[in-house]
């Protein structure tokens, strides 16, 4: 009698179904994962590469909930990245996953995760220094059904893979190519990253004009582009619902309102790229990225 109360009160999770376990942890986020269940024993290490558990890849979350690190900038830390993302495309076999959501990973990984999942429909890639051309060119080969690119804080992406995208996926609906404000990444941010950011805003808009024409969403915070460059994009696509143009600094509220007269379907209030939030006040509930660091998500947790 008391084995069989120590049993109920203790049971041997180990002895779980297959089925079962991979229930429970559909449940939990890719990091609850990562870094727990993944050591209990083998398995569970097994259960947990159920391809069935793979269908949203998101690491964004996590990213969002902590606040920016110089660690996450390293060459360490981009490398943990690329081994977690490529073992999980391993693991999935890639025909399954919709969504990838990552930071901090390179060309390594991204080109074989395009080249594997060409179901995908979601694509968030911000502040990956490294990443080029040569990825995006895959994902526009590769990813045909793409709805979504947040391709934010990434400076070595031009505007040719903009064009790409835009012709190779129609069903583009969302994009973010938003820079970073320097004022609140200094001392985080490598410098010379800092100095890098696109020039060319007027460019690449007239690029998202010609090619996206089925754009609903549009975030292009802190780009250099002026009236010109919005004129393109409210002349070619012409089914926008919002745009962000906040830190737009070559940009008036009156010249926003004058383009945005033609664009029946904007839904959102404009932003007026004048107004700079001081950094004592900047509105961290909805910038997540910056809030204070916590120790859960060192890169020690990324270990294969």
């Amino acid at each position: 009698m008391a084995e069989e109360e120590d049993e109920t009160r203790n049971p041997n999770w180990a002895e779980l179904t297959y089925e079962c376990l991979t229930n429970i942890l559909s449940s939990l986020s890719l990091e609850e994962r990562w870094t727990g269940p993944m050591f209990v024993c083998k398995s569970w290490i097994h259960a947990c590469k159920d391809p069935s558990l793979f269908s949203v890849v998101d690491l964004e979350s996590v990213f969002c909930s902590k606040t920016e690190s110089s660690v996450w900038w390293s060459p360490e830390f981009e490398r943990k990245i690329d081994s977690l993302l490529i073992s999980v495309v391993n693991w999935s076999g890639g025909i399954d996953i919709k969504e990838i959501r990552v930071r901090h990973c390179s060309d390594q990984s991204l080109s074989f995760a395009a080249q594997r999942c060409p179901n995908l429909q979601v694509l968030s890639i911000k502040s990956c220094p490294n990443v080029t051309n040569a990825s995006i060119v895959e994902f526009a080969s590769h990813c045909p059904v793409l709805v979504e690119l947040d391709i934010s804080y990434c400076y070595k992406i031009s505007y040719e893979s903009l064009e790409l995208i835009g012709t190779n996926c129609p069903n583009l609906k969302i994009l973010k190519r938003n820079l970073l404000n320097p004022s609140q990444c200094v001392g985080i941010v490598p410098n010379e990253y800092l100095n890098a950011r696109p020039q060319n805003g007027d460019i690449e808009a007239a690029v998202v004009g010609k090619s996206m024409p089925n754009l609903e969403h549009l975030e292009l915070r802190f780009s250099k582009l002026t009236v010109y460059g919005l004129t393109a994009i409210s002349e070619g696509c012409v089914k926008l619902e919002y745009w962000d143009l906040c830190g737009c600094a070559n940009l008036t509220s009156q010249e926003i309102e004058n383009v945005s007269a033609s664009l029946k379907n904007m839904k959102r209030p404009l932003e007026r790229p004048e107004i700079m939030v001081p950094r004592d006040v900047f509105p961290t509930e909805r910038y997540g990225h910056w809030r204070l660091y916590d120790e859960r998500f060192q890169p020690s947790s990324f270990q294969i």
